[in-house]
């Protein structure tokens, strides 16, 4: 008898989108769990502020670190910087970081190069949080004060949740830090946003990118850190090869790149970038590109040219990048399996990246 062939595997069948679907319940058990913790790490913070804050991370974890960076700059006002890990690990360098909050962001808080740099911040005067999702990890153990991410566990290679446990972790600490009580607010209805969103259409943007080679993301601000991760994952789950740039940068080289039929996906949050992106997103159709524009807007009439992704109105655009980074995960599972590939176990990676 012939050898019969594996069925072929259903987007719903994957663990990224089991663990996508988790990921509303995990925030809203996290807000939960953390509150005491963040209100002690924001009243640290307020009898010794720091005067800078650098973030140490990899992957998913240093797209995270980016959308801190314009979420303290903006809302906290102190300048935040990404630390590279090699400065300790490769070049055994020990920057001054007195009076500095260090951040490091890790899924699995194993990864060598993170853990000699928090171990390096803390010898030279940082305070040291990690962000980790496993409480029990070297990172962890290395920090000065630890903010579980309580995604729960993530077996997919693709991390998803942990991803948007980092954001809304980030939101959480801003929110204490600053005593923002808007912001808080807003960050609580994040979990039923993302119930909402899971239920909106993009098929559109399944279908334009079924046979993409190659496509821009773009954002700006808030939503450089969306365009970043997004990116990420349209390589490691479809073999997509997609860059992602601000708005503001890609018109310089990479416009040239761009003609008719090139796809371009922007992330657009009702912030003060929400014109100048917008305008971008113009210019890229008036090229021909074929462009896609998330956001939740007051008023979508302005984006009304080309496709539109449907998003829940949030309470603070701050919100918005989570948000439309959970629905484009399920989209990208969809695209992973429709182009005949395993967005639970892509090529060449694994969980866990030691790196040193």
């Amino acid at each position: 008898m012939p050898e019969s062939t594996p069925p072929k595997i259903r987007a719903q069948d994957t663990r990224m989108y089991r663990e996508i679907a988790e990921s509303a319940n995990a925030i809203a058990h996290q807000l939960d769990e953390n509150i005491t913790r963040m209100r002690e790490l924001a009243g640290a913070l307020h009898r010794d502020p720091p005067r800078l804050v650098a973030t140490g991370a990899r992957g998913s974890s240093d797209n995270a670190a980016t959308f801190a960076k314009y979420l303290f700059e903006t809302r906290v006002g102190v300048a935040t910087m990404s630390a590279a890990p090699s400065v300790q690990s490769i070049y055994a360098a020990e920057p001054d970081l007195a009076r500095t909050l260090f951040l490091a962001i890790s899924q699995s808080g194993r990864s060598p190069d993170l853990l000699l740099q928090a171990e390096s911040a803390r010898r030279a005067g940082a305070r040291v949080v990690a962000m980790v999702n496993v409480e029990a990890s070297p990172l962890a153990a290395a920090a000065d004060f630890v903010i579980p991410l309580h995604a729960g566990p993530e077996i997919s290679v693709a991390a998803t949740k942990s991803f948007l446990c980092s954001l809304s972790a980030i939101l959480q600490l801003a929110a204490e830090w600053k005593d923002d009580g808007a912001l808080r607010n807003a960050l609580a209805k994040v979990p039923a946003a993302l119930e909402q969103a899971a239920t909106m259409d993009w098929q559109p943007l399944v279908d334009g990118l079924a046979d993409a080679g190659s496509l821009f993301v773009v954002g700006r601000g808030l939503g450089l850190a969306a365009a970043q991760e997004a990116a990420l994952k349209l390589k490691e789950t479809c073999g997509i090869h997609a860059e992602a740039f601000s708005a503001a940068e890609v018109q310089h080289g990479p416009m040239t790149l761009v003609g008719p039929g090139f796809p371009v996906v922007f992330f657009v949050q009702d912030d003060d970038t929400k014109e100048s992106t917008l305008a971008v997103a113009a210019k890229f159709r008036a090229r021909g590109a074929r462009v896609w524009t998330i956001g939740s807007h007051r008023d979508n009439a302005d984006v009304s040219n080309g496709d539109t992704l449907p998003l829940p109105a949030v309470l603070d655009p701050a919100c918005t990048p989570l948000v439309a980074v959970h629905r484009f995960y399920a989209a990208v599972n969809e695209l992973a399996v429709r182009r005949g590939r395993n967005p639970d176990a892509p090529p060449h990676l694994s969980k866990v990246t030691e790196t040193v």
